[in-house]
């Protein structure tokens, strides 16, 4: 398809669409209801009318049935199509809400923020309001874990790989919508890493010769209920055979128990993964890293989903044993657990080895529909350029992607390797918000996403950051410790390799004099240690050190007092802060 232009046009289009699709399937279920019930209600009256003509009744009898099969079958299948679509529809209705605002209902993955990671805890990337939330649809558990994952794991290698993937998705809408609509087809709960942790360690316990036994005594079976319906003497053999299936089952009971329990849990899984894998074999993709995670479902003599369906398809025969009936004349007639648990050791011990890649793989996909449904949702970011060059970064109209455009105020930026920037400013006048804004377009690159930006340079760097430490009552930590520790990480990490370095002020947990000392030997540590970034700080004699090193320069955010109000105009600029807000705020909330 074509570039889509706005999101939230296409969004409503496809609205109204699968409205009209909803109607026109509801009127035909409707309809072949009606058709059913009529159809059966003829059916009961001819056997009522007929009973006496054998002959007519058979003639009526057998057709209607054939037919009132079929209707079934269609009424199901249209079902499911029905089904399908209302998924597409709030797929649909999810994005032109989240379009509009409002997107703060949805989790907000504040479970993956980790406040010793490198950044996760500082740049509102998990918990409410946060990236993850406006981003995040993924459809499966595992999916939103490995969604997590990329956005924390740091990693600069590949981008233009990744940027590809992203790329080629984005504009496979119909194929996106259609595994996530799929996906909430099933409803499942099961943690994947548990499921893959039980088939790698499930053993047998059935002895090796019950797998022909099953065959052999259904087949016997067979022949003692026909011997039966040819002669009524067999009965009492009958009788006597189907207390020596329930006999020869008997041992076994309590550990079929187990393992009906057990695959119970894990038989949605299987039929929701089913599904998503058959999507993925079907989707033609250029890009190398989509194309070699899908060869990884391409490895067998057989479909991963072909393979995936054949275990589904046992488990929910395993569980005919829930009706009463028929677990009691399968297990006498069939030995139908011993058969059933048959299967599922021979499904296990031939994929047992390959049933976690499987998974990886649609938790692959389900993180990259995410990832490339935010490229097709913002037509007006911009992937950076990867270079190899001694500016780190370079960008022009950056702004921080969660604020309204309209709202949103954006600057030109550029950084050079081994530098530093010290950011000086007033109270409320950007600072933190730019701060976040760097970050954000750095872990965004980093993951092949674009950047809210009209374009942007970028020689791919990791990223580490102390903005948001806080003292910790478990680990008996003070907050000035607990940011002593904090800064002590950087500098460790420093050691080992050079990162883009974000600081929201240095020291924060002590008194003035110490902390202006402090925080310029920090500085100074910084600039000897290859790495590159931004200090923002309110300490205007840190701003001093420009003086001393070349590789540290002095930005600034400003606010001025117009007809005895604040404004700012949130832009960078080059210097030293000269404004400062807090008395001023102090008067106007007649604090002081």
């Amino acid at each position: 398809m074509s570039e889509i232009k706005n999101p939230l046009s296409f969004y409503q289009s496809e609205k109204r669409r699968l409205e009209q699709i909803g109607n026109t399937l509801k009127s035909q279920l409707k309809l072949i209801g009606l058709l059913r019930t009529g159809l059966f209600l003829i059916l009961l009256i001819s056997s009522y009318y007929l009973i006496e003509r054998t002959l007519i009744l058979l003639t009526v009898i057998g057709p209607g049935s054939v037919l009132f099969l079929m209707l079934v079958l269609k009424y199901q299948k249209l079902q499911k199509k029905r089904k399908l679509s209302l998924h597409l529809l709030n797929i649909n209705l999810e994005e032109i809400e989240i379009l509009q605002g409002e997107f703060h209902h949805f989790p907000s993955g504040i479970e993956f923020s980790d406040p010793r990671h490198y950044y996760s805890n500082d740049i509102d990337l998990f918990g409410q309001g946060s990236f993850f939330q406006f981003m995040n649809r993924t459809a499966t558990r595992s999916g939103t874990s490995k969604l997590a994952s990329l956005l924390l794991e740091n990693k600069v290698e590949q981008i233009k790989q990744k940027q590809f993937v992203v790329q080629e998705l984005a504009q496979k809408v119909s194929w996106r919508q259609h595994f996530l609509a799929k996906a909430r087809m099933v409803k499942n709960e099961t943690n994947p890493e548990d499921i893959i942790s039980w088939i790698k360690n499930h053993k047998r316990f059935l002895p090796g010769f019950m797998k022909y036994l099953t065959l052999i005594f259904s087949s016997l079976s067979l022949i003692f209920v026909i011997l039966t319906a040819l002669s009524p003497d067999f009965f009492y053999l009958l009788v006597i055979w189907f207390f020596a299936g329930l006999l020869i089952t008997l041992p076994y009971f309590k550990r079929i128990n187990t393992l009906y329990e057990a695959s119970g849990k894990i038989k949605n899984t299987f039929k929701q993964y089913e599904s998503l894998l058959s999507q993925i074999e079907s989707v033609e993709l250029n890009a190398v890293l989509a194309r070699e995670q899908q060869n990884r479902i391409h490895s067998t003599d057989k479909k991963a989903s072909e393979i995936f369906k054949e275990f589904s398809q046992i488990l929910d025969a395993f569980d005919q044993r829930n009706n009463m009936l028929f677990g009691i004349l399968g297990n006498g007639f069939l030995l139908w657990d011993i058969k059933n648990t048959n299967r599922i050791d021979s499904w296990i011990s031939k994929y047992r080895h390959q049933v976690d890649q499987w998974f990886e793989v649609i938790a692959y996909f389900d993180s990259q529909i995410s990832l490339s449904n935010y490229v097709f949702n913002h037509p007006d970011h911009n992937f950076s350029s990867i270079v190899d060059t001694n500016q780190i970064l370079k960008a022009r109209e950056l702004g921080h992607p969660l604020i309204s455009r309209d709202q949103r105020v954006s600057n030109d930026y550029e950084i050079n390797d081994k530098e530093f920037h010290i950011i000086t400013g007033a109270n409320m006048a950007g600072k933190s918000t730019f701060l976040r804004t760097v970050s954000l377009a750095l872990v965004m690159t980093n993951v092949g996403l674009p950047v809210c930006a009209k374009r942007m340079a970028y020689s791919p760097i990791k990223l580490i950051t102390s903005m948001r430490t806080s003292d910790s009552l478990k680990d008996d930590d003070s907050y000035f410790y607990a940011e002593i520790k904090r800064l002590r990480f950087i500098v460790e990490s420093m050691k080992k390799e050079s990162y883009f370095v974000i600081l929201d002020e240095i020291l924060k947990g002590t008194n003035s004099k110490d902390k202006a000392l402090g925080s310029i030997k920090f500085v100074e540590i910084l600039v000897h240690s290859g790495s590159s970034g931004i200090i923002a700080t309110h300490d205007l004699s840190l701003c001093e050190i420009e003086k001393k090193f070349d590789q540290v320069q002095n930005k600034y955010f400003d606010a001025e007092i117009r007809n005895k109000e604040l404004f700012f105009d949130y832009k960078l600029k080059d210097g030293v802060c000269k404004n400062m807000n807090a008395s001023f705020l102090l008067k106007k909330m007649e604090i002081i």
